[in-house]
Formats: C-alpha cells, sequence, structure tokens
C-alpha cells in the first residue's frame, strides 16, 4: 500500500508539470481575451516555451541527480528523500534543483501576474520546496509561492482595489499557513520514517549478533558436554576396570610369591572372578548404565557386597552401617555413592596401611551421606595430589563426581590419625 502511494507521488513529480501547465495554458488561453492584451499573449507564449524547456532539462536532469546520490550518498540519510520501501522521490538540497525551483517559480510569477489561471502551475511550488531547497529556503520559497497563489484568488496581481488588497492578504495568510504547516508535517513524518529505518537497521543488526552469538554459545555447550562425558567416562573407567585390574595384579602377585597349591588356586579364583566382573563394568560404563552391583540390588545391598568384597580381598576388617530409613535412590545418585565408596576403599587398600576400615550411609531427609573410614597412616589433605600417584582420580574424582550431582565430598585426615571421606548428595528418590 505505501509502496503505490509512493510510486503514484513519483509519476506525479515526473508529470505532474506537464499536465498542471498544460491545464493552465488551456484555462488561460479561454480567459486570455478577457484579461490579457495582444502583447501580454505573446510574452505568455514565450514564457510557457521557456517553462516546458525547463521542465524537459528537468525531466532529463533528476534521474542523473538522483542516481549520483544513490551511489555517493547511500549511507547519509540526509541526502536523497526516500520513501519507506527505499524508492527516491526527488534529489534533494541540489544546486541544480535549487536553479530548477527558482526558475520555476519566477516564470509561474510572472505567468500568473498576465494570467491568474497560471496559478495552477505554480502551485507545484507547495510540494516541491521541501524537497529542493533547505529548511530555510524552503519556508520562502513557500511564502512566494502562497503570494502567486493568493494573488491568483483575489482576482490577480496586482491587487486593483483596496478590497482585493484585504482578500489578497487574508488569502495569503492561509495559503502561507497551510503550506508551512504541511511542509513541517512532512519533515516530522520524514523524521520518523528515517527512525523507524534506523530502529530496524539496529533491531537487524542485533538480531545478527543475536544469532552469532547463539551460535557460539552452542559450540561452547557441545564442547563443554564433550569435554565433561569424557570426564566422566574417565572416572568411569578408573571406578571399573583399572580397580579391577588392580585387583588382579594383586591376586597374581600373592600367587606368584606363595608355594601353597590350595593358597594359589584360591587367589587365582579371586583374579578370575575379577577379571569377569571388570569385563561386565566395562561393558556397561560403554553402554553408560548403571554399575552391575546396582543391576538386581539397592545402593546398601550393592555396598554391603562390596564392603565384604574388598574385606575378603584386601584382608582389612571392614563394616557397612546403614542409618535412616532407607528409600529408592535415583540410578545417578546411587550410581555415584557407589563409585566413590569404591574409590574411597581403593585409596584405603593402596595406601593407609589400615588395620580397619568402615562404611556409613545414612538417609537423612533430604540428602544423602556416605562416610568412608580408615585407621590408617592418614594424610595432609592440604598437600595432597588431585590425582594420585599411579594415575588415578582419587579425591579429585571423588569430587567430581559429587559435584555432577550438586553433591559435595569432604576430607578429614591427619598423619597418623587415619582418614574419613564424607560425601553428601541430594536425596533424589527413584522414578
Amino acid at each position: 500500500m505505501t509502496r503505490s502511494v509512493e510510486e503514484r507521488w513519483a509519476q506525479f513529480f515526473r508529470y505532474g508539470p506537464y499536465a498542471l501547465l498544460g491545464l493552465a495554458t488551456l484555462l488561460g488561453g479561454v480567459a486570455a481575451p478577457l484579461v490579457m492584451t495582444r502583447r501580454e499573449m505573446y510574452a505568455a507564449a514565450a514564457l510557457l516555451l521557456a517553462a516546458l524547456a525547463l521542465q524537459a532539462w528537468w525531466s532529463r536532469a533528476a534521474p542523473r541527480l538522483l542516481a549520483a546520490a544513490a551511489a555517493g550518498a547511500g549511507a547519509d540519510r540526509d541526502s536523497p528523500a526516500q520513501d519507506p520501501a527505499g524508492a527516491p522521490l526527488l534529489p534533494e538540497r541540489t544546486v541544480a534543483g535549487g536553479v530548477y525551483f527558482a526558475l520555476r517559480t519566477a516564470l509561474a510569477f510572472v505567468l500568473t501576474w498576465l494570467n491568474p489561471f497560471f496559478a495552477l502551475y505554480a502551485c507545484l511550488g507547495c510540494f516541491e520546496a521541501g524537497h529542493l531547497l533547505p529548511p530555510r529556503t524552503a519556508r520562502v520559497g513557500l511564502l512566494i509561492t502562497a503570494v502567486i497563489m493568493a494573488g491568483s484568488q483575489s482576482g490577480g496581481l496586482p491587487p486593483d482595489s483596496l478590497m482585493r488588497w484585504f482578500a489578497f492578504g487574508a488569502l495569503f495568510v492561509f495559503n502561507a499557513a497551510i503550506f508551512i504547516g504541511l511542509n513541517e508535517l512532512g519533515i516530522k513524518e520524514a523524521e520518523k520514517t528515517r527512525e523507524r529505518a534506523e530502529t530496524i537497521a539496529a533491531l537487524e543488526k542485533a538480531l545478527a549478533e543475536n544469532a552469532a552469538l547463539h551460535a557460539q554459545l552452542v559450540l561452547q555447550a557441545r564442547e563443554a558436554g564433550v569435554a565433561d562425558e569424557r570426564r566422566r567416562l574417565a572416572a568411569e573407567i578408573h571406578d571399573t576396570i583399572a580397580q579391577g585390574l588392580t585387583g588382579i595384579i594383586a591376586q597374581l602377585q600373592v600367587v606368584a610369591s606363595t608355594a601353597a597349591p590350595d593358597v594359589a588356586r584360591a587367589h587365582l579364583d579371586r583374579a578370575q572372578a575379577l577379571a569377569r566382573r571388570s569385563l561386565g563394568e566395562a561393558r556397561r560404563s560403554v553402554q553408560n548404565l548403571a554399575p552391575a552391583a546396582l543391576e538386581h540390588d539397592a545402593l546398601p545391598q550393592a555396598l554391603g557386597t562390596a564392603v565384604a568384597e574388598w574385606s575378603e580381598r584386601t584382608g582389612v576388617p571392614a563394616r557397612l552401617t546403614i542409618t535412616g530409613t532407607e528409600e529408592p535412590l535415583h540410578d545417578e545418585v546411587a550410581t555415584t555413592l557407589l563409585r566413590i565408596a569404591q574409590e574411597a576403599l581403593a585409596n584405603t587398600a593402596r595406601h593407609a596401611g589400615a588395620a580397619r576400615a568402615g562404611v556409613t550411609l545414612s538417609y537423612m531427609g533430604d540428602e544423602v551421606t556416605l562416610d568412608v573410614r580408615d585407621d590408617g597412616r592418614g594424610f595432609d589433605p592440604q598437600t595432597a595430589a588431585p590425582r594420585t600417584s599411579n594415575g588415578g582420580f582419587g579425591l579429585a574424582g571423588m569430587r567430581t563426581r559429587a559435584e555432577r550431582i550438586a553433591g559435595t565430598v569432604a576430607v578429614e585426615s591427619e598423619p597418623g590419625q587415619g582418614t574419613a571421606i564424607s560425601a553428601r548428595v541430594p536425596l533424589v528418590r527413584h522414578g
């Protein structure tokens, strides 16, 4: 709709001057014998030819000026007047435009002086002044156009009586107010259009920046997810395959250092069982499933089995204690606590030299705590390395597992005073 209106205005500025000049000539010719002398008719004919030549020149010059303005001032909003769809209407504030307006207004003034009907040609000034002239000069052009229109409407220029002078003055004030008022409204509307265009451009730029930022965030989230999954798999492999292989090596070392067939056979059987269990855990880790111990048992039963097997394998007495009301836990919560217990017991076997160990699982309303204690040699938590000396994940791995489900791991230990590891995680029920 807006595009159609602007196209019509463009057609008016292109062909309107010829149509108005032709209509004024027709009406003026009919009235010429009444208002003009023969000499004035000859003068009017010469001025008409000049007006036609001027319009022909402007019809060729205006498109060239528009093309130059579009090429040389594409980023200058104040250069060519444009409609909302981007189509220029008239070249704005050029020297050629100012010369055209001045010459056309002068011709219209003289023609209207000779014959009032040529005011039809002069009225073009109220449409073109705002585009072709700077703001202050445009107001002067509009006032001159108002003079021409008032003279025509009051019976011709110059007024030949007091009454006509009074009518001329009143009509001049009226026309000047209308022309200048419409010009100011056009300027404000152009400013609003320009502001809307700038706002749209800013929004488009912001949308483009947001799209780029979104793509960057998606990429970072994907990379973070990949890194987190790598850490999870590394911890899973450490807590299953690595611990299983460690146990197998320990059993085989006992076999190598003993000569008793019965003892050697028992340790070989344990090594074989550990190998089978490690293989099962490896398959489940690849499939991202729960530990084998939790496949058929709840966490307390799985912990009891893990503590008993660890005690049997290491020869260190260990006891599991359950406090609170047992509740079915979410698979991720149960897996995390079981893996932390296994890692803590593995560290006890490797480093503590403990005579006994204890594991306590406590259900405490909205959270679950797991405590693993031993009476071994202990260590200084402030100087402990984040990874164990054999390449395992140790305390850092336990903390990472707990933090993944919004939990925490605390360590209390002193050299010669044993070690206590406490994990606290939210109690998230199964299903």
